[in-house]
């Protein structure tokens, strides 16, 4: 295959791959709730070794194939290569120049991210699996729109490299992964599956924080620590001294 309008034939073939995993994905998001119903949801991926990224918006139920992502693909200066204007997800670009490994990010609207949002309230990340594999313990939430939002993660992500997204009040919630899309897409399952259970936990008292032992198990599962470290019950990691050589 030739190039077509300044993609290359891996790019091209990137291209319809992705697709391939967009449609998965919102297959999965829809079927399991995840998405509210209006379906506001898209995916932007990076190109790999090229300044572009790829857009992929949710069709909607209105559609006879709504899992048929609305596909663009736009370079890191705006130009449009690869079907219409991508709409709201061109803003991420600025995010995509500034770190070369961002891979992939979503905007979308869940139930429960979405009742944070509207209570303009960070989520504390007090479900196990959303504490695994980082440190991160709460998605900031967005709030002051005078500031764009792309400069408001940019933000996040400098005070914590970890942070995987924002709550934006009165709407949804900004998901990333520095790995690509089927990351992406687990990380949007769980951070909802988090504040639906923090949600309903509210009935009985409220989330409680982890108990004793919780952070060490989980960063040792996630290999965020050493096998013989220890983790106290507020985070604070103690590694292990090496031993002096014998004198």
């Amino acid at each position: 295959m030739s190039d077509v309008n300044g993609l290359s034939k891996d790019a091209i073939a990137f291209v319809l791959e992705t697709e391939k995993d967009a449609r998965r994905a919102f297959r999965l998001l829809r079927d399991s709730r995840t998405i509210s119903a209006s379906g506001t949801l898209f995916f932007a991926v990076r190109v790999p070794d090229e300044e572009k990224i790829i857009t992929l918006n949710y069709a909607g139920l209105w559609e006879d194939d709504p899992d048929q992502a609305v596909t663009s693909v736009i370079g890191f200066d705006g130009t449009l290569y690869w079907g219409n204007a991508p709409g709201g997800a061109a803003r991420y670009l600025k995010i995509f120049r500034k770190y070369p490994d961002f891979k992939a990010i979503s905007h979308v609207h869940t139930p429960h991210l979405g009742a944070y949002s509207q209570a303009h309230s960070e989520l504390p990340l007090l479900y196990v699996p959303n504490r695994r594999f980082r440190f991160t313990a709460q998605l900031p939430v967005y709030i002051n729109r005078r500031q764009p939002e792309p400069d408001f993660i940019l933000d996040s992500i400098e005070k914590d490299r970890e942070v995987p997204g924002i709550v934006e009040a009165n709407g949804g919630a900004t998901i990333w992964s520095w790995k690509g899309l089927r990351d992406l897409t687990n990380n949007i399952v769980l951070l909802e599956e988090g504040a639906q259970f923090q949600i309903l936990g509210q009935a009985l008292g409220g989330s409680k924080p982890f108990g004793p032992g919780v952070l060490e198990q989980q960063w040792k599962m996630g290999k965020l620590v050493p096998p013989d470290a220890r983790v106290d019950d507020d985070g604070t990691i103690h590694l292990r001294e090496t031993a002096q050589a014998a004198e």
